[in-house]
């Protein structure tokens, strides 16, 4: 590899202070989007924060309060995977934490999920995008090769993918999520599940037969009896 292509992934600030996870080696971590982040560059999901913290890889990086990794058991067998942090995510620094994160709370509860316990939550893009428009294809492919190790890290045995952002950022799936919504498909050997985002619940309050609040009732059900299942062969 070139020298010149061999970048630091990071402003210019001092690294004199101490990791937050042993094995923090920024130079290491390239700052073109360009260059591959290799399977296997962590060891746990904590070594990622350091790094998304300093990380340039895309303009984001600029405007950021904090990088948001994730949230619930990293040992989780259920993952979901949203689309980008919103400002209060933004503030805090966690996943799901505003309105929509309330919701996606009850919808769990509802089937005696615990993000403490069965779920781990993260997004496509780890930085807020400006005015939460959605991230651009150079964003999410940038931010990618974080995910895959999060993926790879937590091994959850099912992936919900949370709108349309998600599903085409991990799966490069292009069809509507309202057409294929609560429909399993396998990658990478797991299996996954579109599932409306909650913000789209919020503004579609309605509980009637084939809203889409009765629909995601339908589809976390599903998600639990699944789970049910594996847990019982496994």
């Amino acid at each position: 590899m070139a020298s010149d292509e061999q970048l630091n992934l990071f402003d210019p600030v001092s690294f004199s202070e101490p990791a937050s996870a042993p094995g923090f080696q920024p130079e290491l971590i390239p700052t073109s989007a360009k260059i591959p982040i290799p399977p296997g560059t962590y060891r746990s999901t904590q070594e990622l924060f350091p790094h998304c913290d300093r990380c340039f890889r895309c303009g984001l990086g600029n405007t950021r309060t904090h990088a948001v990794v994730e949230r619930g058991n990293p040992q989780a067998p259920i993952m979901i995977i949203g689309e980008g942090p919103g400002q209060n995510e933004d503030e805090q620094g966690l996943p799901f934490v505003g309105k929509s994160g309330q919701l996606l709370e009850k919808i769990l509860a509802s089937v005696e999920l615990d993000t403490s316990r069965d779920v781990y939550i993260c997004n496509i893009v780890k930085c807020r995008p400006p005015e939460n428009r959605k991230p651009t294809a150079a964003e999410i492919a940038a931010c990618k090769p974080y995910l895959l190790e999060q993926i790879r890290l937590v091994d959850p045995k099912i992936i919900l993918l949370t709108g349309a952002t998600s599903l085409q950022g991990l799966l490069g799936e292009k069809r509507g999520i309202t057409k294929i919504r609560g429909e399993w498909m396998e990658w990478e050997g797991r299996l996954c599940m579109p599932i409306f985002h909650p913000a789209y619940l919020l503004r579609n309050p309605s509980r009637e037969t084939g809203s889409p609040k009765w629909l995601m009732w339908q589809d976390i059900q599903n998600v639990k009896n699944k789970l049910d299942e594996i847990r019982a062969t496994s």
